[in-house]
């Protein structure tokens, strides 16, 4: 096999048009080997592998930088540089993650995982090389469905202000995750019919040169197209149009579920039945879909990620005007629900946690100062949420929960998720988010509140003394864990209390714990650092009543797993026992 033979991008440029191609139809194995048994996103990698072959045959990585967009198209760009047993050997399958990553390789030159960012990575690193004398090719490579994102926006409006070698490789498959959404898209798709001629061309109208290549899986065509532009003295554009999911039937004809897709079996590219139990995302879809019928102003958005709520093409077809997917456009996203819920409609809009992230400034200047009633559903906010270091779920309490007029509601059970849910899409006093439970559907057989327009009202599920939990969210579980415990070891029964809102403390209860409680006890999934239990903590300050914070420490986690995480900040009930009764070390 040639791929024996490749140990470094120098290692392709000996060979012929022929062995490049063979060489693109054994990576593909090497692919198929990992993404059949480990998953991971199957269609942009599948999509890539000859503009990436063709990349590294005519630049010279790594003094000619290559910027992935995302970066969940760099498979191949890995096994060219010296990371094929991640993908061919299966027992080297941890060594590399799904990303970028600048502690694997000196081809890489950053972590990326977040969309629309290529650009402006690269503009920063050809701006660099200007200023200090140096040459060599900078090269962002960018999919048409990230162009949707402001950040790639602004960073082509400033690409043509460099001035000097720069180049936009943007991978154009007529797809984002699912459908592209915008205005954008149809000169794209003009650009495609007339062979890159037409007179509309919003590349050109942002100051940059362009080229265009129809088949964007043709190596000799790439080839001359990239070798054309090397060494170039002014910011351009090669506009390539490839086939998500290429050389792999069922990625080709369903692209959206083969974007991202669980370890399957190569013969029939089915996955293994993981069981036919309830989730949120199909669980809220249904919900909304009751809700969008049955009152015209109730308006589901999402921003590329339809499925994080469970909208199926199927569904979206169902759903109609009222449901709206912005693209990679989670800011405008915000702004957007705020106009709507400004102007009486009812807008729901869910993502996942670690995108909430670009929309602080939304989320402060445009919903919270303005008070618009809209919805929010964060998605995967959890510790048991996405595992990937670009993609954590345990920072959004901190970010969020401290903007002023926001109500934030950590739910702790499918009735008490919806009933919240219902609440706030009807109700018109108040912007609030709603953290969807990532711990598992747990249900209850209690009533649960359906009013919580007195807010920061703490719910006692248990009354006890000396002891109070105050266990928020998806940790409401451990919570109820440690209430058992505490009371077997002890002989008294804790207090144990669901908080519900992230955003307030209800002063009223927490004043009434000090008459006959000594020790609280908060726990939260997300950083401590800026969460629920400092809030509560300082409440008590300066009180004698002692306080003890659980949640998750302030740093970056890449690839963990759960209960290693759990154990590490001694969230399990034995550690947390042992920490508060027995003087064990936090």
């Amino acid at each position: 096999m040639l791929i024996e033979s490749i140990h470094s991008p120098a290692d392709i440029k000996e060979l012929n048009t022929a062995q490049l191609t063979a060489l693109a139809a054994e990576i593909r194995s090497g692919l198929m080997n990992r993404l059949s048994k480990c998953g991971g996103h199957f269609g942009p990698n599948f999509g890539i592998v000859e503009a990436t072959i063709a990349l590294h045959y005519v630049f010279e990585s790594p003094k000619d930088k290559f910027v992935f967009d995302v970066s969940h198209q760099c498979y191949t760009h890995k096994i060219l540089t010296g990371r094929k047993d991640a993908f061919f050997d299966d027992a080297c399958f941890g060594d590399v993650s799904g990303y970028t990553n600048p502690e694997e390789s000196e081809h890489d030159f950053f972590n990326v995982g977040h969309t629309s960012t290529s650009v402006s990575l690269a503009c920063g690193l050809a701006k660099s090389r200007d200023l200090k004398g140096e040459t060599g090719n900078v090269i962002a490579i960018i999919g048409d469905g990230s162009l949707s994102g402001g950040e790639a926006l602004e960073g082509l409006d400033f690409a043509a202000e460099l001035g000097s070698n720069f180049i936009i490789v943007v991978n154009d498959n007529d797809m984002s995750i699912a459908e592209n959404h915008g205005g954008l898209y149809q000169n794209l798709k003009a650009l495609r019919e007339s062979n890159g001629s037409c007179c509309n061309n919003l590349f050109r109208a942002m100051g940059l040169d362009y080229r265009f290549v129809a088949d964007g899986n043709n190596i000799a065509a790439l080839i001359e197209a990239f070798s054309a532009v090397k060494d170039i003295d002014h910011p351009t554009v090669v506009h390539i149009v490839t086939k998500k999911g290429k050389g792999y039937t069922p990625a080709e004809t369903e692209k959206e579920n083969w974007h991202w897709h669980m370890p399957f079996d190569p013969e029939t590219g089915k996955s293994p039945a993981s069981g036919s139990g309830e989730n949120y995302g199909d669980l809220t879809c249904e919900f909304l879909l009751k809700k969008m019928k049955a009152d015209k102003r109730v308006v589901t958005m999402v921003a590329a990620v339809p499925v994080c709520i469970g909208f199926s093409p199927d569904k979206r077809k169902d759903a109609g005007a009222q449901f709206i997917d912005v693209g990679i456009a989670e800011e405008h996203a915000i702004a957007m629900a705020s106009g709507i819920a400004k102007s009486g409609g009812k807008p729901v809009f869910a993502t996942h946690s670690s995108f909430f992230q670009r929309t602080y400034d939304q989320l402060s200047q445009d919903l919270c100062i303005n008070s618009n009633p809209a919805t929010l559903l964060v998605n995967t906010a959890s510790v048991y949420g996405m595992h990937d270091i670009t993609h954590l779920g345990i920072f959004d309490i901190a970010m969020m929960s401290n903007i002023p007029n926001l109500v934030y509601l950590a739910p702790t059970n499918c009735e008490e998720y919806f009933a919240m849910l219902e609440w706030s899409i009807e109700q018109d006093k108040y912007p609030v988010a709603i953290r969807i439970p990532c711990n598992g559907v747990h249900h209850t057989a209690q009533p649960v509140d359906t009013d919580y327009n007195s807010l920061n009202r703490y719910q006692v599920i248990q009354q006890g003394t000396k002891t109070a939990i105050l266990a928020l969210g998806d940790f409401y579980q451990i919570g109820e864990a440690l209430a058992k415990l505490i009371a077997e070891k002890t002989g008294i029964a804790p207090t144990l209390i669901n908080p519900r809102y992230i955003t307030g403390l209800d002063d009223a209860m927490l004043e009434q714990l000090k008459a006959d409680h000594d020790t609280v006890i908060t726990l939260e999934d997300g950083i401590l650092n800026g969460g629920f239990g400092e809030k509560i903590a300082r409440f008590f300050g300066p009180s004698d009543m002692k306080v003890h914070c659980f949640g998750l420490k302030k740093e970056f986690l890449d690839r963990y797993a759960v209960e290693d995480v759990l154990k590490a900040n001694h969230l399990t009930p034995e550690q947390i026992y042992k920490d508060v009764f027995e003087g064990g070390k936090q």
